[in-house]
């Protein structure tokens, strides 16, 4: 299924400002900065991936739900929520 062009680019966006946060980090190591300051900078990362996930997962299931043509595959949707655990 294809997901709707609105969610689409939400979910480029969110990643894109994730690509910048990790260009960041990778600079961050390079220039030796301080522990603390990488990890901070690295959970900021994984929240904008988990917003990503999670935004993917949604988009889908209401695409799913609302419909006509498509069938709800309960197993494959319980899977991809729990592959994001």
């Amino acid at each position: 299924m294809e997901l709707e062009q609105e969610s689409v680019t939400k979910i480029v966006h969110r990643l894109r400002r994730a690509e910048g946060q990790i260009a960041g980090v990778i600079r961050m190591l390079e220039a030796g900065r301080d522990c603390k300051d990488v990890v901070t900078q690295l959970a900021a990362v994984s929240r904008a991936l988990d917003k990503a996930d999670f935004s993917v997962v949604a988009s889908g299931l209401k695409q799913c739900l609302t419909s006509p043509e498509s069938e709800l595959d309960v197993a494959a949707m319980e899977k991809l929520f729990l592959s994001l655990a």
